[in-house]
């Protein structure tokens, strides 16, 4: 492998980029075809049951003449497939192309796919070489991979915004902003690229949030909405209920939960309500993963206050941590902490952060870890 190897595998994971959040339930996935050292076709998976990334660049090579493709190199992030599916597998179309070499970021993750489109590759006299940017390509689509490897549970990420001293509000509730312009838009571009997004019931009650994807210029979709809510006291006229979207709400109730209102509430558009049973008085989010992943949720963010973020934490559900620090000071005890509750009474027993990095929106951090992921030993 040379340099010009992670250089066309670098245009490949950009392509992959533009796909995220519109491809979901399969990965994104970008594809370069090279040819004497030039790019000649470019190409990423759009949407689910639209062409892979694969077939897009090769048939973007072939647009001026069919022999362009023969003797070339393709670069795809993710192994190509060798099944049918709503697509044919595009180890036949790479074959057919002429295509002699094929350098991919990483394997399948699906247990019962990973390596055949490889193996059928070189089975017909194909060079495949992998491993190119493998980590970079494996956190491309680290939902996708947990999702497969666990049980079809979603990938979770825990997002926070806290003064300095970690405070998400005032002790009146206040709390717009904390964070700045670059922060908040890049928190919308998070909502976009998940499958779903989950408040608890005193976020609802405190901001009345529409849980939409707002990116000025940008075509998004809304994830889909869920909010924690055991009781049902959510207002028929909240803005996740009564808003314009393409995405549902998903109202999660307890037992207990009024049948009337229940009734009332399923005859909205777009809402769905779903009953959960209790762990220790709370909601069990473990059997929520569960149910949620068999809706075919594969990613989900929490955007929850105080309590849905520490009960999220001790549940175990969560990793990834993106946590916004905004330079400010609340500078008093009596404000909403970033997790409410009791935590533990030694530091060995504290959430340590993995393979942790940086990043700056203007004057705020962003601090970005992992807790558990398929890339974590566990």
């Amino acid at each position: 492998m040379t340099d010009h190897d992670h250089d066309h595998m670098r245009k490949a994971l950009s392509l992959a980029l533009k796909g995220k959040g519109f491809t979901s339930p399969n990965p994104c996935v970008g594809a370069v075809v090279v040819k004497n050292n030039l790019v000649v076709g470019r190409g990423w998976h759009r949407a689910a049951g639209m062409a892979h990334a694969e077939v897009e660049a090769i048939e973007d090579a072939q647009r001026n003449s069919p022999v362009t493709t023969e003797g070339a190199t393709l670069y795809v992030t993710l192994e190509p497939c060798n099944h049918f599916g709503k697509t044919p597998p595009c180890t036949h179309k790479i074959i057919s192309a002429g295509i002699t070499r094929v350098v991919v970021g990483c394997k399948d993750p699906n247990p019962y796919v990973s390596g055949g489109g490889i193996h059928y590759l070189r089975e017909k006299g194909i060079q495949v070489e992998t491993g190119v940017l493998e980590r970079e390509a494996q956190t491309l689509i680290e939902d996708f991979i947990w999702y497969t490897q666990n049980n079809k549970t979603p990938f979770v990420i825990l997002k926070c915004a806290s003064t300095l001293d970690g405070r998400i509000a005032t002790a009146s509730g206040d709390s717009q902003w904390i964070t700045n312009e670059k922060s908040r838009a890049h928190g919308h571009r998070l909502r976009h690229e998940v499958d779903a997004i989950l408040i608890g019931s005193g976020t609802l009650f405190a901001d009345n949030p529409s849980l939409t994807c707002r990116i000025q210029n940008t075509q998004t979709k809304d994830p889909v909405r869920i909010v924690l809510d055991s009781n049902l006291r959510i207002d028929e006229n909240a803005q996740v209920i009564t808003q314009q979207s393409t995405a549902d709400t998903i109202l999660v109730a307890g037992p207990s939960a009024p049948l009337e209102k229940r009734r009332g509430l399923e005859q909205k558009e777009g809402v769905r309500v779903l009953e959960l049973g209790l762990k220790k008085g709370s909601l069990d989010l473990g059997q929520l993963m569960i149910k949620l992943g068999s809706m075919n949720i594969q990613s989900l963010l929490i955007e929850g206050g105080g309590k849905v973020a520490a009960s999220a934490l001790k549940e175990g559900i969560v990793n990834k941590v993106l946590f916004f620090l905004a330079p400010k000071l609340y500078g008093g005890s009596d404000g909403k902490p970033v997790f409410d509750g009791k935590g533990p009474d030694r530091i060995k027993d504290v959430f340590e952060l993995k393979e942790t990095s940086v990043q700056m929106f203007d004057n705020d951090v962003l601090i970005t870890g992992y807790l558990k992921g398929p890339h974590l030993a566990q």
